[in-house]
């Protein structure tokens, strides 16, 4: 074999296991392609389902939130109108012109007969003309929406019979009542 066919085999034979080795090259950059295109696709899968979630999650809480403030609202309303509400009854209760004022005196009076008459009677002042044929004698005026307070002489002891502490009873005793009327419920 001469010279040049020797060096023909042997560039024929590198030839071949050069394409070998690129063949297998690119067999392996393609499985390295298509493992990463793989795990792309399950790192993008795993993170829409995860944004997904979070995005419903995030949903929840919003509407949640939404709703929390919502009924937040409602109730401050609600306490905003039984405040006003209040306001004008304890309003129409004081006025010295309430319907009724006169014989709630007399059922009042006649409640405190059943007391010691040595008590002093404290009248509100918008009611001390009313009060001053009573058994008892008057002593200074109270703060008050109407009626009086008894206190013996030496101040150990106090009824009330201020309109006040009588209203707040039938208010708290109503307030179901009331919210029906006001709300419907």
């Amino acid at each position: 074999m001469t010279l040049d066919a020797l060096a023909a085999e042997i560039a024929s034979q590198a030839k071949a296991e050069a394409k070998s080795i690129i063949d297998a090259a690119k067999a392996e950059a393609k499985r390295i392609q298509d493992d990463a295109k793989e795990q792309a696709a399950t790192a993008a899968s795993e993170a829409e389902m995860r944004a997904s979630r979070d995005s419903e999650q995030l949903s929840v809480e919003v509407v949640a939130s939404a709703r929390q403030a919502n009924q937040k609202r409602a109730l401050i309303a609600r306490r905003e109108e039984l405040d006003m509400t209040w306001g004008a009854v304890m309003e129409q209760v004081g006025s010295p012109d309430f319907e009724g004022r006169s014989e709630i005196i007399e059922g009042l009076l006649e409640e405190a007969d059943k007391a010691d008459s040595d008590m002093v009677l404290r009248p509100v002042s918008t009611d001390r003309k009313a009060l001053s044929s009573s058994k008892f004698s008057l002593g200074d005026d109270i703060e008050g929406l109407g009626g009086f307070v008894l206190e013996s002489k030496d101040g150990s002891m106090v009824l009330d019979y201020r309109f006040d502490s009588r209203l707040e009873d039938a208010w708290k005793a109503s307030l179901g009542a009331v919210n029906t009327a006001l709300f419907g419920e």
